[in-house]
């Protein structure tokens, strides 16, 4: 059985190279803002290239065992907390925090179901569905994200969980550099403005995306 300092260390670990692969994610998804015929060919040549490259699916394989991981640890570090903490709401600690690390379980759950939806909507159907191929001969990603995208109500879902998202990595990565024993009080206050700054750009960013999509896509 894993101590509760090792259990707060995979968490520290696996949420950060969740936050780092956000990162290469997002610098991949800016193509979508690319005039459309561009954008179109260029992503799909991106995705392609993903797909084929036996690095990235070693990448990915470390991706999804460190989301069941992730979710894994939170929910039983989550369990663990309640039990021993009784209720939280009257604890004095609880009105010198904020609400969202004291939330992270159900921020972490929202996020665990778009996931799911994510997955199944982009990642399924593009590794065992009928996509058609583009010009260049590449699986058309491109165009089943727009399609994706021209859903009003996924673009909605898409944004809740986006500020999800946000204060998620807020919490999780200011508690990173604690459990990592990079916590200065010297430095405390710049290390939750990085924290905030990267959720805000990541999420803001994602966000974005869906949007754009759907009111300038044809």
């Amino acid at each position: 059985m894993l101590s509760t300092l090792s259990r707060k260390m995979l968490m520290c670990l696996t949420g950060l190279f969740l936050s780092f692969f956000l990162l290469i994610h997002f610098l991949g998804n800016l193509q979508l803002f690319l005039p459309q015929e561009q954008a179109h060919l260029q992503f799909n040549t991106y995705s392609h290239f993903l797909s084929g490259n036996i690095i990235i699916k070693i990448v990915s394989y470390v991706l999804y065992a460190s989301i069941i991981l992730h979710a894994v640890d939170g929910l039983i570090i989550t369990i663990k907390n309640r039990k021993t903490q009784g209720n939280y709401q009257n604890d004095r600690r609880a009105r010198a925090s904020k609400w969202y690390s004291r939330n992270m379980g159900i921020l972490g759950t929202i996020l665990l179901i778009f996931l799911v939806i994510h997955f199944q909507n982009f990642w399924y159907v593009y590794k065992f569905g009928s996509i058609p191929l583009d010009s260049n001969g590449n699986k058309d990603l491109y165009i089943l994200v727009v399609t994706v995208f021209k859903e009003w109500w996924y673009v909605v879902i898409y944004v809740l969980s986006m500020i999800a998202l946000c204060y998620h990595l807020i919490h999780g990565i200011y508690s990173a550099t604690r459990t990592l024993g990079l916590f200065h009080p010297k430095y405390v206050k710049w290390f939750h403005k990085a924290a905030v700054a990267y959720a805000v750009i990541i999420s803001l960013g994602f966000a974005i995306m869906p949007v754009y999509v759907f009111f300038t896509a044809k």
